[in-house]
């Protein structure tokens, strides 16, 4: 498989932010980056309408346009461009088997549009097993703040279950990490049973559990640790809602990762709580990694 990054645009703001990321993204993992547009994209008040072909040539336009700005921001990096034919979600899922991940623009939880609230950038993460990374717009509200330049230094946080296996995601993430350099943040939360009724159960419950929680997270990550002996390894397992503990370890991280257990029945997929609280309340980047 070759390996790129690819970028869904659409000529929003967020699709612009992604685009940028991905950009950075592609030169720390030195491949080339890929724009891409889907023709069945629903229509929005920037795109023209007027007349037949008007939406592709303004597609055209606008992939022109974002690769020049790329090219010219980052004048090593390799971009390329490819208008699809069909739906959004299936297009971009097509696209993105053949890129080490897929990057998407979100709103976030206020906006009514968009690639997440749309659905488009939800049913995309449902359709693909590869990576697909949200960002949003910086400096908005609830958005990150402009990276400076150069090549970016932040943690990686990632959320793990100790019940599940998760390899893909600990892939993901400790590739991610080791890419930046920088410290991954490794985080489990857990609640204590409900048998534990008064606050003298409660802390005999926590002094007698949170040692096997966290010998257990300790465990998971070890074949990790031990692949990847740069990697500075935050370990935390705090006593929470999992949604909850994530989004509360993130603050202040670059990438967000979360998984996303692959489903094949015919109730359809789903991202699961914690990729859902990831995301909409994340500030940082979120990548969604599928995994069995």
């Amino acid at each position: 498989m070759p390996h790129k990054v690819t970028v869904g645009l659409d000529g929003s703001l967020e699709s612009s932010a992604a685009a940028r990321w991905a950009a950075r993204e592609a030169l720390l993992r030195e491949v080339p980056l890929c724009l891409v547009y889907a023709d069945e994209w629903p229509v929005s008040a920037a795109m023209p309408v007027d007349r037949p072909g008007a939406q592709r040539e303004w597609a055209d336009e606008l992939l022109d346009a974002a690769a020049g700005e790329l090219r010219q921001s980052y004048p090593s990096l390799e971009v390329s461009t490819r208008r699809l034919s069909g739906r959004p979600a299936a297009a971009l899922s097509i696209e993105a088997a053949e890129a080490d991940l897929l990057a998407l623009g979100s709103r976030g939880p206020s906006g009514v549009t968009g690639f997440l609230l749309g659905s488009v950038g939800m049913a995309t993460i449902c359709a693909t097993e590869r990576p697909v990374v949200l960002v949003r717009v910086p400096g908005n509200p609830g958005g990150p703040a402009e990276p400076p330049p150069g090549p970016p230094s932040g943690d990686v946080v990632v959320g793990v279950d100790i019940h599940h296996s998760c390899g893909s995601l600990l892939d993901f993430a400790f590739d991610e990490a080791a890419l930046r350099g920088g410290r991954l943040r490794a985080v489990y939360g857990w609640s204590l049973p409900p048998f534990a009724r008064d606050a003298s159960a409660l802390a005999r419950a926590e002094r007698e559990m949170s040692p096997n929680v966290a010998r257990r997270l300790t465990a998971v990550l070890a074949p990790w640790r031990e692949r990847y002996p740069s990697v500075e390894v935050e370990e935390r397992a705090p006593i929470g809602g999992p949604s909850q503990q994530l989004v509360h370890a993130a603050a202040g991280a670059e990438l967000v990762a979360v998984g996303r257990r692959i489903r094949r029945s015919p109730l359809g997929a789903h991202i699961g709580s914690v990729a859902h609280a990831a995301i909409h309340h994340c500030a940082a980047p979120v990548a969604v990694v599928a995994h069995d």
